[in-house]
């Protein structure tokens, strides 16, 4: 059913729809792995108010991973409408 259904879409219509299915699964799955990290580390810091400084180093440097997967994702997104348009 799904192959009659790709082999019966443009390759437009392909490239349009992974892109904007990528683009929602990613950004789904980076606030949900942000809001986690979040989470973790205000119940470090409220725990041991003294590895404050240990904890938010942490979390940033983590926050900037996953958020730089988002942006990878991005930029596969940007260049499958590249495709599909040229």
């Amino acid at each position: 059913m799904m192959t009659m259904l790709i082999s019966a879409m443009e390759t437009n219509a392909v490239l349009g729809l992974a892109a904007a299915l990528l683009m929602a699964v990613v950004a789904c799955a980076g606030a949900i792995g942000m809001s986690l990290a979040i989470r973790k580390a205000i119940d470090g810091i409220a725990r041991q108010p003294e590895a404050d400084g240990k904890i938010r180093g942490t979390l940033i440097l983590g926050l900037v991973f996953i958020e730089t997967a988002i942006i990878y994702a991005l930029i596969i997104a940007i260049l499958l409408v590249i495709n599909l348009l040229g």
